[in-house]
């Protein structure tokens, strides 16, 4: 069995850059993670289109949204309190 290798980096970064990385962190992501998910190329219109392609969404699914959509429109947005 192989061993899977990544290698890593160290790199520094002044306590703002971290703090900036911190606040973007979830639970579970690494900060490479954090670094990757903001900084790599997303998706392009291509390959959108494809998925947008394979997507089946059934009615049932369709009107249970516009349910959900209407009703929200009908009741106000309330603060909790504090």
């Amino acid at each position: 069995m192989y061993a899977l290798y990544m290698a890593t980096k160290t790199i520094s970064i002044d306590l703002e850059a971290y703090e900036a990385l911190r606040r973007r962190k979830r639970r579970g992501e690494s900060f490479s993670d954090v670094i990757k998910k903001h900084f790599t190329r997303g998706a392009t219109g291509r390959e959108l289109r494809r998925a947008l392609d394979d997507l089946r969404l059934d009615a049932s699914t369709l009107d249970a949204a516009d349910e959900l959509v209407a009703r929200r429109s009908e009741e106000p947005a309330t603060a909790p309190e504090l």
